[in-house]
């Protein structure tokens, strides 16, 4: 018995050496609440998408044009087995791609019913930003993106308007892709 307690009192003693040679936590530093999204040029605008809504981001794959369609919609190409509609996201607000064809790519947008491919000029992939430094307000941008746009965040060279994914594919006249 004696020799639990001697190794009991052996145990203590170390544990209290340790306590008096441990060194205090760093203090600590308030770190600022994140967020995130999928940064994108278009039209000569900056905007940023909410993470959970770009399932991914690709390279423009070939494709095959659709007859009978509105002319921002693209064609449509085979991804992985599954076909993707393509859609020119410059062309239907009312514009054109800018930039060379080799740094355009796809914003993949997938819910519960729609599955689509979103051309834009430029990805520039996660962006990050101080959340206490959101604007209600968003850029100078084409009015026809509006609808879509929930304000903005600055970065270090370019204003971020945080554009939602979520409400272009609730439009009707982008759900409608079929020419009148």
């Amino acid at each position: 018995m004696a020799e639990a307690s001697s190794a009991f009192n052996a145990l203590v003693k170390l544990a209290n050496q340790s306590r008096q040679a441990a060194k205090g936590l760093p203090a600590q530093i308030d770190a600022r609440e994140q967020w995130s999204g999928i940064g994108f040029t278009l039209l000569g605008s900056h905007f940023v998408a909410p993470m959970d809504e770009v399932s991914e981001m690709l390279e423009v794959p070939s494709y095959t044009h659709l007859p009978g369609v509105q002319p921002w919609v693209r064609g449509v190409a085979n991804v992985r087995g599954r076909l993707l509609p393509l859609f020119d996201l410059a062309a239907f607000c009312g514009g054109r791609l800018v930039g060379g064809r080799k740094r355009r790519r796809i914003l993949v947008l997938e819910t519960e019913t729609l599955y689509s491919g979103l051309i834009v000029d430029q990805v520039f992939g996660m962006q990050h930003f101080p959340v206490d430094e959101f604007q209600q307000d968003s850029g100078d941008v084409v009015e026809a993106m509006s609808p879509f746009l929930r304000g903005s965040y600055i970065g270090e060279q370019h204003q971020w308007n945080v554009f939602l994914l979520s409400e272009l594919a609730k439009d009707k006249r982008f759900i409608s892709a079929a020419r009148d």
